[in-house]
Parts: structure tokens; sequence; C-alpha cells
């Protein structure tokens, strides 16, 4: 057995991709490697306008539409469709800060609110809009201002017609459907 998978991690890779220097011992991951190359989305999401190039990232983007929320917090309510998630909040609990600031006291849980600390120090936004003058610090900001000039709206009701460029905007339309009031005043009734 032991040689048996020796060989196998050690075998020629018979399946190589002509763009580029990738290798692999399987046709099926040759195949996938190359949506890389070809922005190919064979995977679509029914409910709203994604794409994928794997099946597996499908299945966990139809838990932000079904609310399935299979990784939970033992210490406390919080609960995420992904496991990365999940260990990213365990650290809120632990305390544990890995990421300290050079330039000033600051020290952080996870690599990607690091990134965005040190932004306001070099005061850098690298994620730029090819159709206009905005920038961002996260990616994920300029994901959602591009839907702006796209008019592309993957968020849509599932009581009615409407669709928005965000999650946020969904959820707080959804709240006219279920006549939830998230926000309440802190000085009266309303």
């Amino acid at each position: 057995y032991i040689q048996k998978t020796y060989a196998n991690r050690h075998r020629e890779m018979p399946y190589e991709y002509s763009d580029c220097d990738n290798t692999c011992t399987k046709s099926g991951n040759l195949k996938r490697h190359k949506r890389k190359h070809t922005d190919e989305k064979p995977y679509t999401c029914s409910e709203s306008d994604y794409s994928f190039t794997k099946g597996r990232i499908i299945k966990v983007h139809t838990r932000t539409h079904t609310g399935n929320k299979p990784y939970k917090c033992n210490e406390c309510n919080y609960s995420c469709t992904r496991s990365g998630n999940l260990k990213r909040h365990m650290q809120t609990h632990s305390g544990e800060k890995p990421y300290k600031c050079s330039e000033c006291d600051y020290s952080c849980a996870t690599v990607g609110v690091f990134q965005y600390h040190m932004c306001t120090h070099t005061g850098e936004k690298p994620y730029k809009c090819n159709e206009c003058d905005y920038s961002f610090i996260l990616s994920g900001n300029l994901k959602k201002h591009i839907r702006t000039h796209t008019g592309e709206k993957p968020y849509k009701c599932s009581e009615c017609d409407y669709s928005c460029t965000t999650i946020e905007g969904l959820k707080c339309h959804m709240c006219k459907h279920t006549g939830e009031k998230p926000y309440k005043c802190s000085e009266c009734d309303y």
C-alpha cells in the first residue's frame, strides 16, 4: 500500500495545459484548471445571476438563499455557511490577534481586516473602477459599485418582482413582506 501511494504521488503528470505550466494526474483537474483561463463558469445559481467554476462552490453559495448555516459556534449563537468563516469567528472568543500593525498599536484576528487597516495609514485604495474615478480599499465594494454601471441586480425577492444590487438591500426589502422592523428607537416606540 505504501509503495502504491508513493508511486501515485511521484508518477508522471500525463495531463498538461499548453497555455501555462500546469500539469496534473487527472483529466478532471485539468478541465477545472482550464476554466481559470477561459472564465467558463458552468455552474449557475437558479436564484441569482451568479455562476461558478466549481460545483462545490455553488453548493456553498446556495446556502445564502436557503439560510442553511451548518457551521455553528459552540460558544455563542453565531452560525455561517463556510468553515473558514467559523474559524475566523472563533478568534473573537480566543482573543487571538496575530496580525499586528507596525505603524500603531492596532492588532486583529484576520488578514483581510489587517489589510484594510493598513490602507488607513497609506491611503491606498487598490481596487479601481474602470468606468469612473471611484476606487476602493475592498474588492467586494468595487464589485458592488460596478453593478451601478452594469445594471446587474443579482439579489431577487422570492415574494415579488423586486431585485437589487446588494444582499443588504434585499434583506431590507424583505422586511416589507415580513413586517419585521429590525431598527428601533431607544428613546420612543418608533
